[in-house]
């Protein structure tokens, strides 16, 4: 039986060490990692994994591992993808679910978990963790109230700079566009979620998952 390849996406050399080794246990070979998520899509058109094990934060702060999802997503990549990450909002969950994830794993399963979700994953299964699972059945019930369903990219943009603290003149300039533009864009965002507070946005983005708390 030919070997399952598989790529992880991690910014932290010590967990890209040790899944390397414990997945070589289980006869999963590694060939290869990305420790910034920006240079994922191009590490995976040189290596050619079967499967990319990504995590979701990166400490370079430019993207982030759903950004990559949505990349991969629109260029229609083969790669499968398990997410294996601390973070498991619910709105994180949803977005990687919507955007090509075939699994979504937390840090606290034993390794040996890992290694039996990428394989099944690469037999072409969808592997969520049952608590998981409940809750992506619970949410489709619910509906979306994620500001990544209401917003468009731009505005998502603008909304974690927002959440961040950041004034619309400071956001204007570190996207070079007007002042005047930002303070359209961040009214139609309150308005679009029905929130204006400061405090009140910022809370919504670390719940969604969207910045750091």
């Amino acid at each position: 039986m030919t070997q399952i390849t598989v790529m992880i996406a991690d910014d932290h050399p010590l967990i890209v060490e040790g899944l390397t080794s414990v997945l070589a246990r289980h006869d999963l070979n590694v060939v290869g990692s990305a420790k910034e998520a920006s240079a994922v899509v191009d590490a995976l058109a040189s290596l050619h994994p079967d499967v990319l094990v990504l995590d979701l934060r990166f400490g370079d702060g430019d993207i982030g591992g759903l950004d990559v999802l949505q990349q991969l997503q629109d260029r229609g990549a083969a790669v499968k993808v398990v997410v294996y990450t601390q973070f498991d909002q619910d709105e994180v969950v949803r977005e990687a679910y919507k955007r090509g994830a075939k699994a979504f794993v937390t840090k606290n399963i034993d390794p040996s978990e890992l290694a039996e979700t990428i394989v099944k994953v690469h037999r072409g299964e969808t592997v969520f963790l049952p608590s998981i699972a409940t809750r992506l059945a619970l949410m489709s019930v619910r509906g979306d109230e994620s500001p990544l369903s209401k917003l468009q990219p731009r505005e998502v943009e603008v909304f974690k700079l927002m959440a961040q603290g950041l004034t619309n003149v400071e956001i204007a300039s570190l996207l070079n566009l007007s002042p005047k533009t930002i303070s359209t864009t961040s009214q139609s965002i309150k308005d679009h979620l029905g929130i204006h507070r400061p405090a009140d946005i910022t809370l919504l983005a670390v719940r969604c998952g969207l910045i750091e708390p």
